[in-house]
């Protein structure tokens, strides 16, 4: 044994009923532990590394580089353990060590899980049966946090059960402060099961222009409570999931076309020879546009209105891009205008012709009255 060949004041009890020679080989063999579990755990790294390189993924490589400091913190423990016996400590206090160098293990294996949580749903997102399933793609971010929390919880639970606490009887307290805290919470409740229905119903995904009630703008993050939406005017709008998930949502990234709806009101003075050419002239230059739907365009003259002759142009471009479609709606007002031009006629605006009686009358006649609109 080591304690025969030291000195008698090192063999004498310190606190705790250990002798000196013992306090002073603990702290010692903690920092020898985590120097060679450092050690270790670059040998370990690098093999695995290497092992990690032949493949052709990435999720190996990412899930290795977080698994860094769990790895190293691993090696350490199960140092401090294989050491534990060169100290020679009595009953008490090994179990006590025992306790701490267990629950460090614990601890670390949870921390390991919660940090490989982020690889493994970040590998179902590019999964194929997730792609072809637009609800699961959409409820994975709300499944990452739940699973971290439930890998939070449990791992609590272990240390503090390894650690001698009375973790049944801690669980029946909290299950009674649970029922008070579910009556407090029934909001949070509300909008963590929002959040849940928003992620498998998928009415919208984070970065979908989307308009709700009266918020209009991009879905920048769907969190466990809220979702935030950034509007046009940069402001950050937060609305509570339980709310949304009752909302009436439309979402602009879901459509595979844009409609273009532009109704041009001509003057009065257009004769009919000139209408229908308009008329066959603005659908000649819709259905030569190459983002043209040509199922469905629609040139028609639909009213006599008061100040002028309304022609509705009706068509759908092939295009998600607003901005693009933005270009492509102000070159066909640009050609319509010309087409306008071309032919003879104009564009009206709103105007009344008022036409005086200058003959005046017995009683019951106006002297002036108003004439048609014109």
């Amino acid at each position: 044994m080591i304690e025969q060949h030291l000195p008698h004041a090192l063999r004498a009890l310190g606190p705790g009923g250990l002798a000196w020679w013992q306090w002073i080989a603990i702290p010692l063999m903690v920092v020898l532990a985590l120097l060679l579990g450092a050690l270790l755990g670059w040998v370990t790294r690098r093999i695995l590394g290497h092992l990690a390189a032949r493949t052709e993924t990435t999720w190996d490589d990412e899930l290795l580089e977080r698994l860094s400091a769990p790895i190293t913190l691993l090696w350490t423990f199960a140092l401090a353990t294989l050491a534990e016996p060169i100290l020679d400590l009595g009953p008490g206090a090994a179990g006590v060590l025992q306790r701490v160098v267990r629950s460090g293990m614990f601890f670390t294996l949870f921390w390991a899980g919660f940090r490989s949580v982020n690889v493994a749903f970040g590998l179902m997102s590019v999964a194929p049966w997730t792609r072809s399933n637009p609800s699961l793609a959409g409820f994975l971010p709300s499944g990452r946090k739940f699973a971290k929390i439930v890998l939070l919880a449990l791992g609590a639970v272990a240390v503090l059960s390894e650690l001698g606490f009375q973790v049944a009887s801690l669980l029946a307290g909290l299950g009674i402060g649970g029922i008070a805290l579910a009556l407090a919470a029934q909001k949070t409740v509300e909008h963590l099961i929002g959040s849940v229905a928003i992620g498998i119903d998928q009415p919208f995904r984070i970065g979908d222009f989307v308009k709700v009630d009266d918020v209009v703008g991009t879905v920048e993050s769907i969190g466990l409570r809220s979702t935030r939406i950034r509007t046009l005017d940069r402001t950050l709008v937060t609305l509570p999931n339980g709310k949304l998930a009752d909302m009436k949502a439309e979402t602009f990234a879901a459509r595979d076309r844009i409609r273009l709806l532009v109704n041009l009101a001509l003057v009065y003075s257009t004769r009919s020879d000139q209408l229908r050419r308009i008329l066959r002239e603005v659908e000649d230059a819709l259905r030569a546009h190459p983002r043209i739907w040509p199922d469905t365009v629609s040139v028609r003259f639909t009213a006599l209105g008061d100040s002028s002759l309304n022609v509705e142009v009706m068509a759908w471009f092939v295009t998600t891009d607003w901005n693009e479609f933005t270009g492509i709606r102000q070159d066909l007002l640009l050609r319509f205008m010309e087409i306008v031009e071309r032919a003879g006629s104009g564009f009206a605006f709103p105007t009344r012709t008022i036409v005086l009686d200058r003959e005046a009358s017995g009683p019951g006649r106006p002297e002036a009255g108003a004439g048609r609109p014109g």
